[in-house]
């Protein structure tokens, strides 16, 4: 999990994906293998195997026998503190769309998943890739979203001027070398409403001292 700040509000990420028994948890990779001291894809397993596991092995003595976080446990514990935003990995819609919903976090939720998944979400506050300028002019006509995602490569001049025009948030990721003060504050100038960062403490502490905060 990472944590993405904007001017306005903190939000966390979550990656999620769907257990064989239709419940969701937050795993990076398909597999638990790099995260825990379990091994197999995480399709092919119960939500309850999985909480038996260690996800603390690669984190330190201190979160030893710290089990995988289920994305209900995750909604029970931002409520009230902050938004979250759910990278969708390998989802099933269904079990998705229930869960902000049970929790009341409809409204402090963007999800961040492919076109085919995004669709079957009504009701709920997607995010879609920029991908480029047409891409996104298409997306906007398409699925109306509120919040439109950019990286390092789809973060142009044109294609965020396509998200400005139709009123989205702009949620940016800066991560390695572009993590740092000047590219922060050169994707605010440019529109950027949310950034990604692997710097959190770095980041909210830069915001508060330029006032965003």
């Amino acid at each position: 999990m990472r944590l993405r700040f904007a001017p306005a509000r903190i939000t966390l990420k979550s990656n999620v994906r769907t257990t064989v028994d239709g419940k969701l948890v937050v795993m990076h990779d398909a597999t638990v293998d790099s995260r825990t001291n379990g091994s197999g894809r995480v399709k092919d397993m119960t939500l309850g195997q999985i909480l038996k596991l260690d996800a603390g092995i690669t984190s330190g003595e201190a979160f030893r026998g710290v089990p995988p976080p289920s994305f209900e446990e995750v909604l029970v514990w931002v409520r009230g503190r902050c938004g979250v935003y759910v990278d969708s990995k390998d989802v099933a819609p269904r079990a998705l769309t229930a869960a902000p919903e049970r929790h009341g976090m409809v409204d402090r939720s963007v999800i961040y998943g492919g076109e085919e998944l995004l669709r079957q979400l009504p009701g709920l506050r997607v995010m879609p890739e920029a991908m480029n300028a047409p891409t996104a002019r298409r997306l906007v006509q398409e699925l109306r979203p509120r919040v439109i995602a950019f990286d390092a490569r789809d973060f142009t001049d044109d294609a965020i001027a396509v998200a400005r025009e139709a009123g989205a948030a702009i949620y940016v990721d800066r991560f390695g070398p572009a993590d740092n003060e000047g590219a922060w504050q050169n994707a605010i100038d440019r529109g950027a409403t949310g950034i990604q960062t692997d710097k959190p403490a770095e980041l909210a502490e830069y915001l508060k001292g330029k006032g965003y905060r």
